[in-house]
């Protein structure tokens, strides 16, 4: 009887529980049998580690071979079993010494020809190892982003035979320093490219300072998607722990790792599943993907409504749960929303140069698509026409720039955190009042115009947090009457406004 024990991890989310790799070898009928709740990709790698381990001139062991993954009660899905359970055998068959082992841990899936492939969702597995004190052997390509973990030591090899050679030297640990090779370089448009809409440039800045959500209200083709495509070159550079929950979530869809602020634009056709994360797994959906950086909704009215209702609880807590049968897992959506729609379903509502077909009761039922708690948690509403000829066609360039505006609101940032802990668009109740220190005066005007205006509890604190981002950007620890004025013009758009 022979026994092998080879650690690894599992995926639950973006949590990497243990997994202990249990190879068993007996006498009587060849076979190959593993269980502890694994998958059909699972218990179909017989096939792919007999072909490696034959391929790499080892021999396969002529026993009766059991594989238990443990503990048995967690589901084991996906190839990245393999590499464990083809070093077990081996170690099992006494073809590779049992020290090799110690206090280390192997990701990966075999190829036939004994290549080890890379695997989605290592990077947590190996943040997961690292805190253990163990090593980690997986495939040469994304190494050396695993490697970027503060104190891992990575193992990588292109294929078994390496692997296998590498292990019995005295140090075999991979040290790699630079890895922006593996990051996705993404650029962002220039502020600069908007022309002749110093309305949304200001919108932009003002949104990218405070952290509000933001409702661009439009005719088809005046530069909707332009301005939200904009908006993540204006915000900060991210912070070492959303770089972290970045590049797990990007790992763990298969997306290469990226340094800049995420931009997410998912079709208005897209199911509550895509949008919110779901499927048999619980995977995580564009909002927890636009994590840390921009979720652009385009065309707002097409979504369906149910789809769009569901983002009104991340909105406010900043993380999904997302529940299943056999999963239930929680993800960060902390994201800037920018939502885009046309007046109408034509576009041409309000245009003196174009002809709206649309009646009344249609523009109703377009806006009826958008509910009015989730335009409750959008602070900034503009509407904007096409800008003049001369402006798009003018060769001389905007004086606003992107890297100018992002450092402006890096320095509004930081005063915003050291003052209240939070961004703006965070502050609720007592803080707001306090953060805003209004003057008797101002205050009386402000009663005032919520009376005239009818506003609610939640819109006009809307204003608030608005002029609040206002008055920083002009200097000011306190709130003004122009603030105000300012701010309530950035105030909800709604079907009838629209017409």
């Amino acid at each position: 009887m022979h026994l092998a024990f080879i650690r690894t991890r599992g995926q639950a989310g973006l949590d990497a529980p243990s997994v202990t790799a249990e190879i068993h070898l007996t006498t009587g009928l060849p076979g190959f049998h593993v269980v502890g709740l694994s998958d059909t990709e699972c218990r179909a790698m017989r096939g792919r580690i007999r072909s490696a381990i034959i391929s790499s001139h080892l021999k396969w062991p002529d026993y009766h071979i059991t594989v238990n993954l443990a503990p048995a009660e967690s589901i084991k899905q996906g190839a990245r079993y393999d590499l464990p359970v083809a070093l077990g055998l081996l170690i099992a068959s006494q073809q590779l010494p049992e020290a090799i082992a110690h206090r280390r841990e192997f990701f990966g899936e075999l190829g036939l020809d004994g290549s080890i492939r890379q695997c989605r969702g290592l990077l947590s597995a190996v943040v997961a190892a690292t805190q253990a004190g163990c090593a980690c052997g997986v495939a040469i390509e994304g190494a050396s982003v695993l490697a970027s973990v503060t104190q891992s030591r990575i193992i990588a090899a292109p294929d078994l035979l390496s692997l296998c050679g590498q292990l019995q030297q005295p140090n075999p640990t991979l040290s790699v320093t630079n890895h922006s090779h593996d990051s996705a370089p993404i650029t962002y448009p220039d502020l600069s490219a908007i022309r002749g809409q110093p309305l949304l440039c200001r919108a932009l800045e003002l949104a990218a300072a405070g952290g509000h959500h933001l409702l661009i209200s439009g005719p088809p083709g005046i530069g909707k998607t332009l301005a939200a495509s904009v908006l993540p070159g204006l915000l900060p550079p991210v912070t070492p722990a959303q770089r972290r929950e970045v590049g797990l979530l990007r790992d763990l869809a298969g997306l290469p790792h990226c340094e800049a602020p995420p931009f997410r634009a998912p079709h208005h056709s897209s199911s509550i599943a895509a949008l919110m994360g779901g499927t048999s797994q619980a995977i995580p959906g564009e909002i927890s993907m636009a994590h840390a950086g921009v979720l652009f909704l385009d065309e707002l009215a097409e979504f369906p409504r149910a789809v769009l209702n569901q983002l009104r609880q991340p909105l406010e807590t900043g993380e999904i749960t997302v529940s299943r049968a056999a999963h239930k897992h929680t993800y960060p959506a902390q994201f800037q929303l920018v939502a885009a729609m046309n007046p109408c379903p034509c576009g041409m509502t309000g245009r003196p140069e174009s002809t709206c077909h649309c009646t009344p009761a249609a523009i109703q039922r377009y806006w009826r698509g958008v509910s009015g708690p989730l335009l409750d948690r959008i602070d900034l509403h503009i509407t904007i026409d096409r800008p003049p000829p001369d402006a798009l066609l003018s060769k001389r360039p905007s004086k606003a720039h992107s890297k100018t505006v992002r450092e402006r609101v890096i320095k509004l940032r930081e005063r915003q955190l050291t003052r209240q802990h939070c961004l703006n668009s965070a502050l609720e109740g007592d803080q707001l009042i306090s953060a805003c220190r209004l003057a008797p005066e101002t205050h009386t005007w402000f009663v005032a115009a919520i009376k005239a205006l009818s506003l609610s509890a939640r819109s006009a604190h809307r204003r608030l947090r608005v002029a609040r981002t206002l008055a920083d950007l002009g200097g000011s620890d306190t709130v003004s009457i122009t603030h105000l004025e300012t701010a309530l013009s950035f105030r909800e758009i709604d079907g009838q406004s629209a017409v």
